[in-house]
């Protein structure tokens, strides 16, 4: 087995792994929507409804881990046009999976919809790629998820005294997961799944660049020969 048949095989498992990984990433707020309000709504994020998981980092990922994984050492398309085709395949694995991190980093901007001053509700997503042209570093946060509460709220009164015990409380609610509230629960649930897609498309670029580069070389130097069986 030659170097490029190793890292051929290694791609294809790791982007199966990560294809899985995607895919239920993004089915976790789907169906936590789906058991607490009903197909109806959808009260934690507009954003999983982009599918930047099981499309972006699942479906857009299928063709590549098949063809790495066919090119691997004794699998049908060891050859050089297998090792061409996986590069091929795997330019779509990044397109794939930049539209993933988009749609993660957006979705971390943003915040959960019980965060929306508009409501808890679909009603207030809009669905437009143009939405990608507004992200830039300054105005990327995740303060939203460290706060006591995102919901808007009137402004409290300075006059009321705040004791140590709220200010202990307040410290051990900002830096800890919990679900005591439902705020809390799509909080965490929100901030794990996009965190977690925007690792796995970042993942999935670094493999398609290196399946780039090891499928053209593997189709310029060629594949390990089979040895025939002798009978």
């Amino acid at each position: 087995m030659t170097c490029c048949e190793g890292w051929t095989s290694c791609n294809g498992f790791s982007l199966l792994v990560l294809l899985l990984l995607g895919v239920t990433l993004n089915a976790i707020p789907l169906i936590v929507s789906a058991v607490d309000e009903g197909r109806n709504q959808n009260p934690i994020s507009c954003f999983e409804r982009w599918f930047p998981g099981i499309i972006g980092a699942g479906l857009m990922v299928v063709p590549a881990t098949v063809m790495s994984l066919a090119a691997r050492k004794r699998a049908c398309c060891n050859n050089k046009t297998g090792m061409f085709f996986s590069s091929l395949c795997s330019v779509i694995t990044i397109l794939g999976a930049a539209y993933c991190m988009l749609v993660s980093v957006q979705a971390l901007s943003e915040g959960p919809l019980i965060c929306n001053s508009q409501g808890n509700s679909t009603s207030s997503c809009e669905f437009s790629l143009r939405n990608f042209s507004d992200i830039y570093a300054e105005s990327f946060n995740v303060q939203w998820y460290f706060n006591d509460s995102c919901i808007p709220r009137p402004p409290r009164d300075v006059s009321a005294p705040t004791t140590s015990n709220d200010t202990m409380a307040s410290d051990w609610r900002k830096y800890s997961l919990h679900f005591s509230s439902k705020e809390d629960k799509h909080k965490t649930i929100h901030f794990t799944v996009f965190l977690g897609l925007l690792l796995v498309g970042i993942l999935e670029i670094l493999c398609g660049l290196s399946q780039i580069v090891i499928g053209f070389l593997g189709c310029l130097c060629g594949v390990s020969k089979r040895r025939s069986r002798i009978v």
